[in-house]
């Protein structure tokens, strides 16, 4: 169904539900199409340039710090204040832009609420403008939901600061064309809820907050500082209202956090350890060295030597600058039905927070609302203060090695049928329309299922050998595939088989494992689907 509103040079594709009017108004689309042809350019040539990196690193040459930046790195600066509703980010609750999932999280007691467009929502129509209608709700506090028994949903009077995480550079939005192309996703729901939500926000005492995601470098934040600059001015806000925080989950970018601050720092809100997305990218940066084979998904942990380095490198980056250094996700979510399942997953939540402030996080990440309070436990005991900006340095030196320092360990026959149920289930979810799948007790989210699929294609592609002395062919894998498949048309009703798009899902996962060349993101053939 197409639908063509009065706006030069703009198309729209898909179902105008009702509700889409009120977000889809010319004004509104004149302003993203402003944005799209504005930076429509240097958006896929940053996206060219990630392509001509990634082949010098295929080509042998490994990642460091930038020579031509290094007064960058060296020089005394810091980046602008952020406001009084952003000083206190000890506990953030992470989540889709689903109605309810709103109103929960942002009355969760959670310091913040970071909206998810992206690895957490599948980004079907539907899904993308009924969350640019709930989250212009929740910004004007109208929210409210009532489920199928009748039970009501509001805000409470004190609820989390809400901020919004955009798609990634790399996705578009393909139910909307300007001048007969396609709109970056990133500008498409950045500019949305900026443009229905930004005075809104600022005249209740917040303002306009987002979370960056899928940063490869400097360039691609320089990139977003002038989109936030151009949106200000053309709605007469001013510059520096906006403030973000960078994701920090690729390798690349692991390299850059100095130059990332520095190119945002009048909109800079600090940066976050996106620990599952940086341990795909990994996989995927470095595909093609043996070398960096990574052993089971449960055995990279935020305790291995590279990933304990990135950390406490983005500690030491973010408060050298006068930024908040906000920590990863705890994916665990509590177990109702099984006591000490419960006990040893709160445990691992309560290891994994402590090591966090205590390295010097300013906040950390939950994805259940049953977390907070215990990830806010942590944060009160070793933190009294609002953050940590101002404690005193750390003085250990992160070197390019110690981020290059992968882990050895075993890669079992469990991980590996692990990896492809986990990616059978969250594609199936995720072509249904679901991008947030509770599965083994996890929470997952495109980022594990892209380690999952990523380490399956790796370990076929290097022979990885298990512990029972097999080595890890494409066969293997789609025979487990196969049987995982065949389990569940066997448990389920054809309808129920069918409609859980498990062939389909089953069907792409195959394509993506045994590729000659490994696909960049899940979620672009996947786009193709929805």
């Amino acid at each position: 169904m197409k639908g063509l509103l009065d706006v030069q040079g703009v198309e729209l594709i898909g179902p105008l539900l009702p509700g889409y009017d009120e977000i889809l108004t010319p004004e509104a689309l004149h302003f993203v199409a402003s944005l799209e042809r504005r930076f429509r350019g240097r958006r896929r040539e940053l996206l060219a340039l990630r392509h001509e990196r990634q082949l010098r690193v295929d080509s042998g040459a490994l990642p460091d710090f930038l020579p031509g930046s290094a007064d960058i790195r060296q020089s005394d600066w810091k980046v602008a204040p952020v406001p009084a509703d952003l000083r206190d980010r000890r506990v953030e609750i992470t989540g889709p832009v689903e109605r309810k999932m709103i109103i929960n999280a942002l009355n969760s007691g959670a310091r913040v609420f970071m909206a998810d467009f992206e690895d957490s929502s599948s980004p079907t129509w539907a899904n993308m403008l009924d969350g640019q209608v709930n989250l212009r709700d929740a910004a004007h506090r109208t929210i409210h939901f009532t489920n199928e028994a009748g039970k009501e949903y509001a805000l409470k009077a004190d609820i989390a600061t809400l901020m919004v995480r955009p798609r990634g550079w790399h996705l578009e939005e393909k139910h909307m064309l300007v001048d007969g192309e396609v709109v970056s996703g990133s500008l498409f729901d950045f500019a949305l809820f900026f443009f229905h939500n930004a005075q809104c926000l600022l005249d209740q005492g917040t303002g306009p907050y987002f979370y960056l995601p899928k940063l490869e470098s400097h360039l691609e934040a320089r990139l977003w500082n002038d989109v936030f600059c151009l949106a200000q001015d053309t709605l007469g806000i001013d510059r520096g209202t906006i403030k973000a925080t960078v994701l920090i989950e690729t390798i690349g970018a692991a390299f850059e956090m100095d130059e990332i601050l520095f190119e945002l720092r009048d909109h800079s809100a600090g940066l976050n350890c996106g620990r599952w997305d940086y341990i795909f990218s990994v996989i995927k940066k470095f595909k093609e060295h043996p070398g960096f084979v990574l052993p089971d998904r449960g055995d990279v942990t935020m305790t291995t030597h590279f990933l304990r380095s990135y950390s406490r490198l983005l500690v030491r980056t973010c408060h050298r600058r006068g930024a908040h250094a906000m920590g990863g996700m705890a994916a665990q979510i509590p177990i109702k039905d099984d006591p000490e399942a419960n006990r040893n997953a709160i445990d691992k939540v309560v290891a994994d927070k402590k090591r966090e402030v205590l390295d010097g996080h300013d906040g950390t990440w939950v994805a259940h609302p049953g977390l907070v309070a215990v990830a806010m436990q942590i944060f009160d005991e070793h933190m009294p203060e609002a953050n940590q900006i101002d404690a005193p340095l750390s003085d250990d030196a992160i070197e390019a090695r110690d981020l290059l320092a992968v882990p050895t360990g075993d890669i079992t026959a469990e991980g590996l049928r692990q990896n492809l149920a986990v990616g059978l289930h969250y594609v199936a979810a995720w072509l249904r329309g679901q991008g947030c799948v509770p599965l083994n007790h996890l929470m997952e989210d495109a980022a594990t299922a892209e380690i999952s699929r990523a380490q399956v294609w790796q370990w076929i592609r290097h022979s990885a050998e298990t512990t029972d002395g097999d080595v890890v062919t494409a066969e293997m894998a789609l025979e487990i595939l196969a049987a995982e498949v065949g389990r569940l048309h066997a448990a389920l009703t054809t309808e129920e088989f069918e409609e859980g798009l498990f062939e389909l899902a089953a069907n792409l996962l195959e394509k993506l494992i045994t590729a000659s060349e490994f696909e960049t993101f899940l979620t672009l053939p996947g786009y193709e689907h929805l």
